[in-house]
């Protein structure tokens, strides 16, 4: 792990790259560029960049007829917003026409400061993953958030990058390449193909994961940490080569428990690789407005809560 970086820094960054390496690439943003970092491409490209206001479900058809023309737009605003308050222009619009826009949820999870319960996004991966034709990304840090955007403006049909406020640990290798749906493999158990457990991870709590690999390394417990940034489409062979090979499996997110990363691999487990396994999100509850280490700890989603989930995991087999 280096640097602390917010996930948003890296999108900044890339969608400046992108947009210099494809003329086709627009963006639009509903009054937040600067907390979403959308005016590193404002200030490069300002013809190509549309400002349409606190306006986000118009934000979403007007990306979505720019797609139909051949654009490639980018459409960011808070994810509190950005799917939320445009779902039925993201469902219609975008996902039932197949169109070509990229869904920018900024702010997105648990850790957004103090904002509160409001503006805590944490349904954004269900809802979007529920979608026909939709790709749901996950960036663990802003090196990988970077490489994502970028993928996305070679990527066709409807996306949503996810994306964070608070810094982060860097925990991706600087030379490892990035894939739409295909997961990471950051850490091997023992140093061998066979484990004691397999921790599936996206976003944030991939650092949290890696953490936990290293806690329970020390009592001789070999663990296999996926960063599984793309949610959809899922990465089954990877997980699934890593998870018949691991006793006990556990998940981790910053986000609702119901229907995001943990259902999904629970469903590839229970139909292909049956054993035990345990997810750590939040438990169906709304946020609250708190610093990032008291609410990572209030909601069970740290570093201790994985150790203890895959711990309790193995005692009982």
């Amino acid at each position: 792990m280096t640097k602390m970086l917010a996930t948003r820094d890296g999108f900044g960054q890339g969608l400046a790259e992108l947009g210099e390496t494809d003329k086709n690439v627009v963006v639009l943003c509903a009054d937040v560029d600067e907390s979403v970092r959308a005016d590193n491409f404002r200030d490069k490209y300002p013809e190509r960049f549309f400002e349409v206001g606190v306006a986000e479900q118009n934000m979403v058809g007007m990306a979505a007829g720019m797609a139909l023309a051949g654009k490639i737009p980018f459409a960011v605003s808070y994810a509190a917003f950005v799917p939320c308050r445009t779902y039925d222009q993201i469902r219609i619009s975008v996902a039932y026409n197949n169109a070509n826009v990229k869904l920018i949820g900024g702010h997105a999870g648990l850790i957004t400061g103090f904002d509160g319960a409001t503006h805590q996004t944490l349904e954004d991966i269900a809802m979007m993953r529920a979608l026909p034709n939709m790709t749901v990304i996950v960036p663990a840090d802003a090196r990988e958030a970077r490489l994502a955007t970028i993928a996305l403006g070679e990527h066709k049909g409807p996306a949503y990058l996810r994306l964070g406020r608070a810094p982060t640990p860097t925990v991706t290798d600087e030379a490892a390449s990035f894939e739409i749906g295909r997961a990471q493999i950051l850490k091997r158990g023992h140093g061998q193909d066979e484990s004691d457990a397999t921790i599936v991870a996206c976003g944030i709590m991939v650092s949290e994961a890696l953490e936990a690999a290293d806690q329970l390394a020390a009592k001789h417990i070999g663990i296999t940490v996926i960063n599984c940034h793309t949610i959809k489409p899922l990465d089954t062979e990877t997980l699934l080569a890593c998870i018949k090979k691991s006793k006990v499996v556990v998940t981790a997110e910053e986000a609702q428990v119901n229907g995001g990363l943990g259902d999904a691999v629970a469903s590839l487990v229970a139909e292909l690789a049956p054993r035990p396994m345990a997810r750590i999100a939040v438990n169906d509850r709304f946020g609250q407005s708190g610093k990032a280490r008291e609410l990572l700890e209030e909601y069970g989603l740290t570093s201790r809560h994985i150790t203890e989930a895959v711990t309790k995991l193995l005692n009982k087999l």
